[in-house]
């Protein structure tokens, strides 16, 4: 299973729209944009990969209070044993009143 995948998996427990790449049609008052960052093959004394590890952001859009469903992502990934490479504010979007926080994971290909 791609990382994509499970992702979609865990977001559709939290119970949030969640698309790749763009957010096709209209979109509701919060949602997800996952974007693929990049894939890596760690090398070892053998000069062989042994993973493939994929790092995606998770971008949170939210015309509320985007901390609760934040801390409800952040909990969620970490039982899922998803590593978390980074966590950060990103803006308001003041032309269409959006929240807009990202969460950047990393994870094996499974």
């Amino acid at each position: 299973m791609t990382i994509l995948e499970r992702l979609n998996k865990i977001i559709e427990k939290v119970g949030i729209p969640v698309e790749t790449g763009i957010f096709s049609g209209v979109p509701p008052d919060e949602y997800i944009v996952l974007t693929p960052l990049v894939d890596t093959f760690p090398i070892y004394g053998d000069n062989k990969p042994i993973a493939e590890v994929s790092e995606v952001r998770i971008s949170l859009f939210c015309k509320g209070n985007y901390m609760r469903r934040k801390s409800e992502i952040t909990a969620a990934l970490l039982e899922s044993d998803f590593t978390i490479t980074g966590r950060r504010f990103v803006g308001y979007e003041a032309e269409n009143r959006y929240y807009n926080y990202a969460i950047d994971v990393a994870g094996m290909e499974e």
